[in-house]
């Protein structure tokens, strides 16, 4: 090979690394807490208002999203009895935050709060706190409490998602479009907000219904086989194989 080509080659290489790795880097961004102090994760954007002072009158900088992650410098408790964090955002916004709006690794009870919010959240809702929860505390004592919610919440959304996508799936558009009936259902766009959750959904195209993969039932056989959730997850995955 001629020096020529081999140098072109590399480029092409270069090139093919920059462009798959753009994708992850993307991913990543507001996943991690910018410099200047302790990580903690946005989980009730209902309460996520950054303010320019500590005061829940005080001007708004902006809301927050669920899941985007804060770097908090300091506390200050308001005349109102409210207690702020003082936090970053980025590396150029900051501002003050409500302190419920937030949970820390670092900070006592933070998981057991967590899981008492998800718990008492619906739906979506629910399942998304519980993710935050098994990424934030993976050392938490309540961690099999909140892969059991996970995966109850999981199943439910499988039996939501066969009635929607069987409502809005057209059976003659799919015959006439020629791939395997399966894909379609595998494909359908009400998957996506879950698949970014961590949920993988099957797709039985004998009884045209989806169904939970199970992964957080079979984690807590796996890692908690002692937990008080364990027999409840066995139970779940014997009536999954049943099915």
């Amino acid at each position: 090979m001629s020096r020529s080509l081999l140098h072109l080659c590399l480029q092409l290489l270069l090139l093919t690394i920059v462009a798959l790795a753009a994708p992850a880097a993307s991913a990543q961004r507001g996943r991690r807490a910018p410099a200047g102090g302790r990580a903690a994760v946005v989980v009730d954007e209902r309460l996520a208002a950054l303010r320019d002072a500590p005061d829940l009158t005080a001007n708004l900088v902006r809301r927050l999203g669920r899941g985007r992650v804060v770097a908090v410098a300091g506390a200050r408790a308001s005349a109102g009895g409210v207690t702020f964090y003082r936090v970053a955002v980025t590396r150029r916004t900051g501002g003050w935050l409500q302190a419920d709006a937030v949970v820390s690794p670092t900070r006592p009870g933070d998981d057991a709060r967590l899981l008492r919010l998800a718990r008492g959240s619906e739906g979506f809702d629910r399942l998304a706190r519980a993710r935050i929860f098994l990424d934030t505390f993976p050392r938490s004592s309540l961690r099999p409490a909140a892969l059991l919610l996970f995966g109850d919440e999981a199943e439910s959304a499988a039996a939501a998602l066969t009635r929607d996508a069987a409502r809005r799936l057209d059976e003659r558009e799919m015959q006439a479009g020629g791939a395997p009936r399966a894909s379609y259902f595998l494909n359908f766009n009400g998957l996506d907000r879950y698949r970014r959750q961590g949920v993988v959904f099957n797709f039985d195209e004998g009884a045209k219904r989806f169904s939970y993969d199970g992964a957080a039932f079979r984690e807590i056989l796996r890692r908690h086989p002692r937990s008080p959730e364990a027999a409840e997850a066995r139970a779940r995955l014997d009536r999954s194989r049943a099915r």
